[in-house]
């Protein structure tokens, strides 16, 4: 009760002081009159909810501009565009060529047997129809940590690729960023074959979130490959170009099927793919710092021709030629290649990664190892 009385106390007092402090106008009639802007105030004081309910809209509406504003960017930057290259879409548009949009879908699209996620776009040019996935950069690197090298390696080495996939990502990206796509599905840079990772893939990818391989603050070129064979490969001898933190390496890969093998391949072959006739004879006429082939010499109807180690495998194909650490001898007509290792063999050898990964060692001494100088950073800060 007392509670109550001091309340209603206070409430009046308040009034009084209110009522004391307010202007009035006296009217002919001897009636108190307020003036407008007074009135206005007092009804705006006892009914605030017009008022307040005005405020937190404004403010709402507001801060989701912001959002908005601050989430696009965020989004682009955060997503890469790669190119579906297969047995079906096997052609990569061809620099100025007349190309034309057909039609955007958002949600999953299902080719060869593939399952690709995400904003899928179509182009047609003169080479054929195009499709580009666009899809969040940490949904792109666990489906390439799936597809480069599967789920049931060791963590430390699921987590050394989720590293080098994502670095390649971002330099890809920053290297064409202004392009119809990124990068591409395919060997020519990384493989990946949409939708299907699973848990410990994903888990290796979160536990190195947004992490890259930088050399002087920026994302480095990781090259990568499967089996080196005994000795990783200098770039320079590869791709014509030295990188500070690539040297060649000895590691041990023996757990690899390709650790060494042997092809038999007719010379009819060889003619079909180097569109040349009447071979009779091929010897090695070169080698690389490491011992690789560099150039092989033909000797065939017309003449002699020098060609490089590295495009007789592109040429014969990738898998049907693993790598260019062989020997030659002839049989007949077939050359018999004996060989070691698979992939150019320059930077990280993932079968490598694997037995280092059994022998203890994490992912940051795997990389430490294959590309020295190299620290890791947050691709955020870039």
């Amino acid at each position: 009760m007392r509670t109550k009385q001091r309340a209603e106390g206070k409430e009046q007092r308040v009034r009084q002081t209110v009522t004391a402090t307010m202007p009035v106008s006296v009217t002919l009639n001897g009636n108190v009159k307020e003036p407008k802007d007074v009135t206005e105030r007092r009804n705006g004081l006892r009914n605030p909810n017009r008022s307040h309910l005005l405020f937190h809209i404004l403010r709402f509406v507001l801060f989701a501009l912001c959002s908005l504003l601050y989430a696009l960017p965020l989004f682009a930057a955060d997503t890469i565009k790669v190119l579906i290259v297969n047995e079906i879409y096997s052609k990569i548009p061809a620099k100025g060529e007349n190309i034309e949009k057909l039609g955007r879908m958002k949600g999953d699209l299902l080719v060869v047997g593939l399952r690709y996620s995400g904003n899928i776009e179509i182009w047609k040019g003169t080479g054929g129809l195009y499709l580009i996935n666009e899809l969040p950069i940490e949904d792109y690197v666990k489906e390439v940590v799936m597809a480069e090298v599967g789920s049931n390696w060791e963590m430390e080495a699921l987590k050394a690729q989720a590293i080098l996939s994502r670095t390649y990502a971002v330099y890809q990206k920053r290297l064409n960023g202004s392009s119809l796509f990124h990068i591409t599905s395919s060997v020519l840079h990384q493989v990946y074959k949409g939708n299907n990772s699973d848990a410990r893939v994903a888990y290796a990818v979160e536990e190195t979130a947004g992490e890259i391989l930088t050399f002087n603050s920026s994302p480095i070129e990781p090259f990568y490959h499967s089996t080196c064979g005994g000795r990783t490969e200098n770039p320079e001898d590869v791709f014509g170009k030295s990188y500070p933190y690539l040297k060649s390496v000895e590691s041990n890969c023996e757990l690899s099927p390709l650790w060494v093998w042997d092809r038999k391949i007719p010379l009819s072959e060889i003619e079909e793919a180097l569109n040349i006739s009447g071979i009779k004879e091929m010897t090695i006429k070169s080698y690389t710092s490491t011992r690789r082939v560099k150039e092989v010499t033909l000797i065939y109807d017309s003449g002699t021709a020098t060609i490089k180690a590295n495009d007789l495998r592109k040429a014969l194909g990738w898998s049907r030629l693993p790598s260019t650490y062989f020997t030659i001898a002839q049989n007949g007509d077939s050359i018999v290649f004996e060989g070691r290792g698979y992939g150019h063999g320059v930077g990280l050898c993932q079968w490598s990664a694997l037995q280092m990964a059994r022998d203890g060692k994490n992912y940051k001494e795997m990389l430490s190892f294959f590309y020295p100088g190299t620290t890791i950073q947050l691709y955020e800060d870039h």
